[in-house]
């Protein structure tokens, strides 16, 4: 494949904002990264702005973009935001959703995103039965994803149950495999591709039986696959388990092998210290949602608590409220901020660690998220001429990027050394706000 040259006008190299950088891209890798190049080298793409490895949104559920707006109207809570949920999941088929995902996808592109992890659970048909081929809707999603130009790990979800010792609700059979072992047969025919790859995930405590976690769990273990689970969004999630076996959830998950270096908890809201240090001691991964956490009035997640106890950070969009690892990278640092009443948790460099390597580690992409010779070539580029953007020295594009911009600054995104996303327009999607509207409306009936 032919040599690329991106020249970047500043790039940030994970510890410092470094200006005149040329990377060398070949085969969809950067194979050299060299500084102090003041002027583009003949031939080169140009990249002004800010360019930062490419966002790692750690936990999406693609279908939920359709829920923007609906769930804002009036209040309520999470368990009513749900069965609107529920109404949104019971319309999607493997074309809708795909349509549907490739629109949301590419709008992640544009928001710099170069990676997701989908925490798929959407399976069968609404009453249950499995289509012709078992995967339609997750080979759907993968599909969704090679379209719209970015990557995907689809962790796919085992979801068995509507609390415990409860069967699955009528809205709740698309969910569900019936057992673990049979979600393990399902999921053991989907194959790792060259832009995605296969995960597993367990949908929370009360969705998976005690007895059946561990089955989950040696799946994902025998093929070295990441690993996801809902933990303590909800109280109520936290007070069932209790009643249920006496112990919290974070407890029965490391009673039954679930807890380790290749899993991330998601939110892990609601924490015992006791909780915070078994999923430290473990290596066990938080994944932190900002936007939807205070948009379903769940809480504020002790992320700092967590990674001071060696818990790897990463951050996700989730319902998409909003989609934005910007916002979500200085929402965790804010919020923190209000629990404490004390400033500089992280510093703007950490922040972006998160949104970026240790995101992509957390999905299993341990070769991206860095700018540097070998690893995969995505990135992005963060404008810094704009109405949030200007003022600041370009020495402090990090500073800048987190807690000034927003997804609207992104100016190109380039995945596998391919520009996706070219001076903020999508080349693969043109039009993605039509995309959107017109998969969003086929899904209102």
């Amino acid at each position: 494949m032919q040599l690329t040259t991106y020249w970047l006008e500043h790039a940030w190299l994970g510890t410092h904002v470094e200006p005149g950088v040329a990377l060398d891209v070949r085969d969809g890798r950067i194979t050299a990264v060299r500084t102090g190049a003041e002027t583009p080298p003949p031939g080169a793409e140009v990249l002004r702005g800010l360019t930062v490895p490419g966002l790692a949104n750690a936990h999406s559920h693609a279908f939920h973009r359709a829920l923007r707006g609906l769930v804002q109207v009036g209040s309520g809570t999470f368990w009513t935001w749900r069965d609107f949920m529920y109404k949104v999941a019971a319309r999607l088929t493997p074309e809708s959703y795909h349509a549907l995902a490739r629109a949301v996808y590419a709008e992640m592109a544009l928001a710099g995103i170069t990676a997701v992890g989908e925490f798929h659970y959407v399976h069968h048909a609404p009453d249950g039965t499995p289509y012709a081929d078992p995967n339609a809707m997750g080979e759907a999603l993968i599909a969704a994803a090679a379209d719209a130009g970015i990557r995907v790990t689809l962790l796919d979800t085992a979801y068995l149950s509507a609390g415990f010792g409860e069967p699955p609700t009528a809205h709740q059979l698309r969910f569900s495999d019936g057992t673990a072992e049979a979600w393990a047969e399902r999921v053991s025919l989907l194959k790792d591709q060259e832009w995605a790859r296969i995960g597993a995930a367990i949908h929370s405590v009360r969705a998976v039986p005690a007895a059946q976690l561990s089955t989950v769990a040696e799946w994902a273990a025998s093929r070295e696959a990441p690993l996801h689970v809902h933990l303590s969004e909800q109280t109520a999630e936290n007070d069932a388990c209790l009643a249920a076996h006496g112990c919290t959830p974070a407890r029965l998950l490391a009673d039954n092998g679930v807890l380790g270096s290749r899993t991330t908890g998601v939110h892990n809201t609601h924490l015992t210290d006791d909780d915070i240090a078994l999923l430290g001691g473990s290596t066990t991964g938080t994944c932190m949602c900002p936007t939807t956490e205070r948009d379903l009035a769940d809480g504020i997640g002790p992320a700092h608590a967590l990674q001071r106890a060696g818990s790897p950070l990463s951050l996700g969009s989730d319902s998409h409220a909003v989609i934005d690892l910007l916002e979500e990278a200085r929402a965790m640092e804010l919020n923190e901020r209000l629990r404490s009443r004390t400033r500089g948790h992280w510093t703007a460099a950490a922040l972006l660690r998160a949104a970026t390597e240790d995101g992509h580690a957390s999905l299993g992409w341990p070769d991206a998220g860095r700018l540097e010779a070998g690893a995969l070539a995505d990135f992005t580029t963060v404008a810094l001429d704009t109405v949030r953007t200007a003022g600041p020295l370009p020495r402090l594009g990090a500073e800048t990027a987190v807690f000034a911009a927003t997804s609207a600054d992104i100016r190109h995104t380039v995945v596998a050394g391919r520009h996706v996303v070219r001076d903020g327009v999508h080349t693969l999607v043109p039009d993605v706000p039509s995309a959107l509207a017109e998969a969003i409306g086929a899904l209102r009936g």
